[in-house]
């Protein structure tokens, strides 16, 4: 096999600055309660920020977003992109001091796509040769298309070229696990005491509803170079709350800000307010496994087009988010997205035909609809929920009943459909390419919490993830996503912004695109 020239990445160290802090203790807010710490299973942004911290992929992201090399140091591709040779890092070590080899690799994404693990992202890893069959239970773990050649030498085949893979080997259905932990503690071996993980910090207190405690990973390969010692992250939903404890002092990171306090953020903090492109979609999803809305169309593309997008981002959201009529928000290169047909119509006539076709799926003001929005608790989500549920009351006459959850039980709901007829819901893209966002309403993927079904929108993505030529791909997954934008299984709502206030004493932050900031790379400036 002929093999292209060796990627090598250099990565430079920051020099440290003379007026470090003498306690470099860092304390992010982290929105809610994270579920789980097990790599495989988690879900959503708050498990990811934490997940990145406790553990290393193959490759990392610099701190504008860069992919760089994480535990593999170098690697190599082969002419048709369909083999990667990864060279793993000869002092990359666990928490515990064990060496990280090539077949802690080769069980940890033989876990990641085994059925008995039950990961709602297992066909994240589908470019893998012969993933998919594994998660179907079609072939054995054993099957699939990574080998240890030794050690320290990881070799991983794909079913075809795929332009993200170095992207996606960052996330965290593809990190390693220390494999005697797993089998000791079984389901508890992401808890404190007993995970032992390959990143930056180790996992010292887990306190629900109060606080989850890192510490410096002393065998981690590049400890010399993480200035960080202690990093607390604060489950805390309320952004009210949050700015509070921000004012307080603490808290130097918030996950987010109040809508409703934006103004006066911009007035008096503007400083230390951190608005960037995020890449990211916020959108409604409908229950489609029950009705009002299995087989109805036209009632789903009523109360989308019934919707205005330009109210809720200038006056409700307010931090630059832009009204969404894609699925696949902007911000990935060479990319142009497909767009809803009532795209560039005035409100006043998206309205007359939401009305008709409100009428045509057999409701009126007469015979409203009822329906519940679900959505987790959050402020802002509850301001953009009772907006939308004003809209829908103001042009169709629909009657609406909002439900707040916890995180938790608010996600299990989705996934069971059996209560949920309409949920609040935000993706943000694990890497820079529009198939992360079309994956998700494969009939297959685990997260496709709308239970969206298009044998058409199936067959065009399986075409994409062959497809080598990139104009082509994208050709596809355009196809693809103007089936979405027909069939409204979801209703696009707007595109994200990261939005944070910082406290000027944190030193090298930096904002990307997906939002991906590691406690290692940061310090406390004196203050």
């Amino acid at each position: 096999m002929l093999l292209v020239a060796v990627l090598i990445y250099s990565i430079t160290a920051f020099s440290r600055p003379d007026n470090l802090a003498e306690e470099q203790v860092l304390h992010r807010g982290n929105g809610a309660e994270v579920q789980t710490l097990d790599p495989h299973k988690a879900e959503g942004v708050p498990a990811s920020n934490i997940l990145r911290d406790l553990y290393e992929g193959l490759t990392i992201e610099a701190p504008d977003g860069k992919v760089i090399p994480g535990t593999a140091e170098s690697w190599e591709i082969s002419d048709d992109g369909k083999t990667y040779v990864f060279h793993i890092r000869k002092n990359a070590k666990w928490s515990n001091g064990d060496p990280v080899t090539a077949h802690d690799f080769v069980y940890g994404l033989r876990r990641s796509v085994d059925p008995a693990t039950a990961s709602k992202y297992s066909q994240i890893l589908a470019p893998i040769l012969n993933a998919e069959d594994v998660i179907a239970g079609k072939q054995p773990v054993e099957n699939l298309g990574v080998k240890a050649l030794d050690d320290y030498t990881l070799e991983i085949r794909l079913k075809a070229s795929t332009p993200y893979f170095l992207g996606l080997l960052n996330h965290s259905s593809t990190y390693p696990v220390h494999k005697a932990s797993v089998e000791a503690h079984g389901g508890q071996f992401s808890r404190p005491g007993k995970l032992v993980s390959n990143g930056a910090y180790v996992l010292k207190e887990w306190v629900v509803q109060s606080h989850i405690k890192l510490e410096r990973n002393p065998h981690y390969w590049d400890n010399a170079d993480t200035i960080i010692d202690t990093v607390y992250y604060y489950p805390i939903e309320d952004q009210s709350t949050e700015l509070k404890r921000y004012r307080a002092g603490e808290i130097d990171r918030t996950e987010d800000v109040p809508s409703q306090q934006i103004k006066w953020i911009k007035k008096n903090l503007a400083d230390e307010l951190q608005v960037a492109p995020y890449l990211g979609s916020y959108y409604f999803g409908f229950n489609l496994t029950k009705p009002p809305f299995k087989n109805n169309p036209k009632l789903r593309r009523a109360l989308s087009m019934a919707i205005d997008r330009e109210i809720i981002t200038k006056r409700i959201t307010g931090l630059g988010e832009k009204p969404l009529y894609s699925w696949v928000p902007p911000g990935i290169n060479g990319y142009e997205a497909a767009r809803l047909d009532y795209a560039d119509w005035p409100q006043k006539k998206r309205v007359e035909e939401a009305r008709r076709l409100y009428r045509e799926a057999g409701y009126s003001r007469a015979n409203p609809l009822t329906v519940e929005i679900r959505y987790n608790t959050s402020e802002n989500h509850k301001k953009i929920a009772i907006a939308i549920a004003a809209m829908w009351k103001q042009a169709l006459g629909v009657r609406t009943k909002l439900v707040n959850e916890e995180w938790k039980v608010f996600l299990e709901n989705r996934k069971q459909k059996q209560v949920t007829q309409v949920f609040r819901a935000g993706w943000i893209g694990d890497y820079n390419d529009p198939y992360n966002f079309m994956e998700i309403l494969h009939s297959k993927h685990g997260l496709n919490d709308s239970a969206y079904v298009n044998p058409e929108y199936d067959e065009l993505l399986n075409r994409a993830s062959m497809e080598a030529d990139p104009e082509k791909r994208f050709q596809l997954m355009r196809q693809a996503e103007a089936l979405v934008l027909r069939d409204h299984p979801v209703i696009p709502i707007y595109s994200y912004v990261s939005s944070h206030l910082i406290k000027p004493w944190v030193g090298n932050y930096v904002p990307n695109v997906l939002d991906h900031n590691y406690s290692k790379d940061l310090y406390i400036l004196k203050h």
